[in-house]
C-alpha cells in the first residue's frame, strides 16, 4: 500500500502522471516538485505562436488554474530537486527541505545545451522555457534585426522561420553536414530545410562556432558573423544532475526498463529525461517529443499503481511520433530514423515542397516522413507496429498520397 506519491517535474510528463494517478483511483497524497514558477504549459508553441506574439502565455497552459484543484495535489513550484535518497525514500529540495515518498515519478525533462561563455553576452539566447521565449520575443518583435541561429535542428529551424516571419534577416549555422540529421537523416533533412531558402533564410552547414563577440558570432577560426541576436539551438541535456550519487543508472538520461521502472521498487521515469528499451523497435532510446512525454507520464503512474497493488505492469512500446511547423509547412515523422537507412520518396517531390518518404532498414519499414502530407503518414502507425516489409510499405505509400 502506498499513500504518498511524489512527482519530480511539473511539466507535461509530470502533469499527465498526476492525472493518471487520480483517474487510476489513487486517493493518497500527491506532491509535485517543479523548478519553474509557472503552471504546466505546452512547449511546442514556444518557438512558434507564442514566440511570434500570436499567442500569450495563458493560451499555452495545459490546465487552467481553476481546473488544477480537481487533481488534489500539492504543487511546489519554483523549487528544484537537488538529491534523491532511495533508502530513506526522500527527495531533497533547493530550499533545504525534503519531501518523503512511498512512490516516485522522475519527470525532470531536459535543459538546453549551451556554448562556453554565452552567458556573458546579452544578445545570445537559448529557447527551452516560457521565460526564454518571452525574453527572445521581446528582442525579435518589430523585425529589422540580423538573427543568427546556431544549430539546424527542429528548434533552430522553427525559431528561424518565426524570426523571418517577424521581418528579421536570418542566417542558420549548422556544425554537421546537413540540417535535421538526427531526426530525419541527411538527405531528407536537407530536403525539408530547403523551404527556408524559399523564404530568404540562408542555412550553412559544416560551420564551426568558436565563440561570441559584441554583435557577432565567431566562426571557423575567427571569422566574425554579424548578429544583433543569436539563438543557440544545439539540443538538450537530460536533467539528471540532482540524481548523481542516488544509485540510479544515468546514461544520457535515467535508464529504465521497458515498463519505465528505474530498477528500484515503486520508482518510475517519464519524459525527456528517460532512456528506456523500446520492445517494438528492439532498441534503447530517449525521445524528446510531446507525445512521448504525455504517454510516458500516464503509463509511469499507471505502472506505479499496478506495482503497489501487485498487479501486472505494461511495457512502453510506442511508435515514436513528432511534428514541426515551419512557415506554412507541417513536418510529420513516424518511427525512428538512423544513418544508413534506405529512404525513398513515394509521393510528391522535394521541388514542390510537398512529399512523403519511407525509411527502411534490414528489409523492414522503420519510418515515414511527410512534408504537408498528413494522409500519407498517420496510416503507417499500424504498419510499423505490424512489422511490414520495406518493399510492401513503398507500394502501400503510393496509394495514400
Amino acid at each position: 500500500m502506498i499513500r504518498n506519491v511524489v512527482v519530480v517535474g511539473g511539466s507535461l510528463a509530470g502533469l499527465r502522471a498526476v492525472e493518471a494517478l487520480r483517474t487510476g483511483g489513487f486517493d493518497g497524497t500527491v506532491t509535485v516538485i517543479g523548478d519553474e514558477p509557472h503552471l504546466a504549459y505546452d512547449r511546442p508553441p514556444l518557438s512558434k505562436r507564442l514566440l511570434s506574439g500570436e499567442w500569450e502565455p495563458d493560451r499555452i497552459t495545459l490546465r487552467k488554474p481553476d481546473d488544477m484543484g480537481t487533481l488534489d495535489a500539492t504543487w511546489r513550484r519554483g523549487v528544484a530537486a537537488t538529491g534523491l535518497d532511495l533508502a530513506g525514500r526522500t527527495v531533497a529540495l533547493a530550499d533545504g527541505s525534503s519531501v518523503p515518498f512511498d512512490g516516485l515519478v522522475v519527470a525532470t525533462g531536459a535543459r538546453a545545451r549551451t556554448l562556453p561563455d554565452q552567458e556573458r553576452f546579452d544578445h545570445v539566447f537559448t529557447l527551452r522555457t516560457l521565460d526564454d521565449a518571452l525574453a527572445l520575443r521581446a528582442r525579435l518583435t518589430g523585425g529589422g534585426k540580423r538573427v543568427v541561429i546556431v544549430g539546424a535542428g527542429f528548434i533552430g529551424l522553427e525559431v528561424a522561420a518565426t524570426a523571418r516571419q517577424l521581418g528579421n534577416e536570418v542566417v542558420v549555422l549548422e556544425g554537421g553536414p546537413a540540417p535535421m540529421m538526427r531526426g530525419l537523416g541527411s538527405e531528407m533533412g536537407a530536403a525539408v530545410a530547403a523551404v527556408h531558402g524559399d523564404h530568404g533564410v540562408e542555412v550553412r552547414c559544416d560551420v564551426q562556432v568558436d565563440g561570441f563577440g559584441t554583435g557577432a558570432v565567431l566562426i571557423d577560426g575567427g571569422w566574425h558573423e554579424p548578429a544583433d541576436i543569436v539563438v543557440i539551438g544545439i539540443g538538450v541535456t537530460p536533467s539528471t544532475g540532482w540524481l548523481e550519487g542516488s544509485g540510479l543508472e544515468l546514461r544520457d538520461g535515467v535508464v529504465c526498463g521497458p515498463d519505465l521502472n528505474v530498477g528500484h521498487p515503486l520508482v518510475y521515469g517519464a519524459g525527456d529525461v528517460v532512456r528506456w528499451f523500446n520492445p517494438l523497435f528492439q532498441e534503447e532510446m530517449r525521445v524528446e517529443h510531446w507525445t512521448n512525454a504525455a504517454e510516458q507520464g500516464a503509463l509511469a503512474a499507471s505502472n506505479l499503481i499496478s506495482e503497489a497493488a501487485d498487479q501486472p505492469r505494461a511495457d512502453y512500446a510506442p511508435v515514436p511520433f513528432f511534428w514541426s511547423e515551419q512557415y506554412d509547412r507541417r513536418v510529420q515523422f513516424l518511427g525512428r530514423a538512423h544513418a544508413g537507412d534506405d529512404v525513398q520518396i513515394v509521393t510528391g517531390s522535394v521541388e514542390s515542397r510537398q512529399f512523403a518518404a519511407v525509411y527502411g532498414r534490414a528489409g523492414l519499414l522503420r519510418g515515414v516522413l511527410g512534408l504537408n502530407m498528413p494522409r500519407a503518414v498517420m496510416p503507417f502507425r499500424k504498419h510499423l507496429i505490424d512489422g511490414v516489409g520495406f518493399a510492401e510499405a513503398v507500394e502501400i505509400a503510393r496509394t495514400l498520397g
